[in-house]
């Protein structure tokens, strides 16, 4: 296998990462990360046919140890549907799904537009402010917080609850991190067992009472259950919308784009994911791109670079609104293609449509936070 080198924590790196991809891709389409010790699918090819991969999942073949300070975070991850396989991987999702309705998310776009409009209504003029705090955020946790029926006052809450127990994803994470988000953990869950037991005697129609009611119904769900499939709804449900609405306005801005279309989504999930580094196990020998991948090992799938293959795209690195292409990884494949694609695609869509049409101007080059493998601005500065 080909050797890769590239130290995820390097400045550079993180700022863009798609030079270092260009670079892993020209050796093969499946290389040997060494800084991560692992293997690393880098072409479109590749990693698609990795995420499909019935010889792989999330679930190691061994138990991983996990250290006494982070036991919350991974107690709750231990039930989370993005870290389980079938049966119950498909239990849990059949449940989401059932509650997670197109129908349900497609009347969610009065509310969605609505909430748009007044958080453009609210934004600063005549002076430099970050579009990321005063929009990108409160858009999705406010509507995901809407969806599964907690109280939308608690945005912030949730918000911070959140950012600290993803923080556990990134490439170097300290003991502070992990502490941080051990706690976090222990606060969200803790929160979220009041709160199911509230609407299971006071139910509404919200995504949190209809987990309840298939439970009830002979599904088994358990409160553990309910608890991590709500806290990886909401985590999952703004934190990777915040980053493709920062990433994208700043894409849209650098290249002198206004107009909204749904070809326009499309193409900024391409063209600058939220989420770059994804990783499998292998639970058969198997070979992806005639690279052998024998049982046990753990692979990473680069979103980011299969998103930029120049053998699945012509002229990558160009961002071309026309594009439109759907073959993209933002969301991943397989078993687990993101659930909230539809909330993710229509919130994307609308909340542009409000803010472009009195488009903002960068107000400094926008910088990206020290989060890889997450890709994320740190802030987007902007004036209108």
């Amino acid at each position: 296998m080909e050797i890769f080198r590239q130290d995820p924590t390097d400045p550079d790196f993180v700022q863009n990462p798609y030079p270092a991809y260009d670079r892993a891709r020209a050796q093969a389409g499946v290389v040997w990360w060494e800084d991560y010790g692992m293997a690393a699918a880098v072409s479109h090819g590749a990693v698609s046919a990795v995420l499909k991969s019935r010889n792989m999942g999330r679930v190691p073949l061994e138990p991983v140890p996990v250290a006494p300070h982070t036991r919350a975070f991974y107690d709750i991850e231990s039930h989370s549907m993005l870290e389980l396989e079938p049966p119950r991987h498909t239990r849990l999702r059949s449940l989401v799904l059932r509650a997670f309705t197109g129908r349900r998310i497609r009347e969610l776009e009065p509310e969605i537009r609505a909430l748009s409009e007044e958080l453009v209504a609210a934004l600063p003029t005549g002076r430099a402010f970050n579009l990321l705090t005063e929009f990108a955020q409160p858009l999705p946790v406010r509507i995901i917080a809407r969806l599964l029926g907690v109280p939308e006052e608690m945005a912030p809450e949730l918000l911070a609850w959140s950012n600290r127990m993803v923080a556990m994803y990134q490439s170097a994470r300290s003991r502070e991190v992990e502490d941080t988000a051990n706690q976090a953990a222990s606060e969200f869950a803790d929160f979220l067992r009041g709160y199911i037991e509230q609407r299971r005697s006071r139910p509404a129609d919200d995504l949190i009472t209809h987990l309840i009611t298939a439970e009830e119904e002979g599904e088994k769900l358990s409160t553990d259950e309910l608890i991590s499939t709500c806290i990886l709804l909401l985590n999952a449900g703004h934190e990777a919308t915040v980053h493709t609405l920062g990433n994208g306005v700043a894409a849209m801005l650098s290249n002198g784009v206004t107009d909204v279309t749904e070809p326009l989504v499309e193409e900024i999930m391409r063209y600058d994911p939220p989420l770059h580094l994804f990783t499998r196990w292998v639970y058969e020998d198997t070979e992806i791109e005639g690279v052998p991948l024998p049982r046990g090992t753990q692979i990473a799938c680069l979103l980011g670079a299969a998103n930029r293959d120049p053998a699945a795209y012509d002229n990558p690195h160009v961002f071309d609104p026309s594009r439109g292409s759907k073959t993209h990884v933002a969301f991943g494949a397989g078993l687990h293609f993101c659930v909230g694609a539809p909330l993710a695609r229509l919130e994307l869509r609308i909340g542009l449509e409000e803010l472009m049409r009195n488009p903002p101007k960068l107000a400094e080059a926008p910088r990206y936070g020290d989060t890889y493998h997450f890709h994320g601005l740190e802030a987007l500065m902007v004036t209108r």
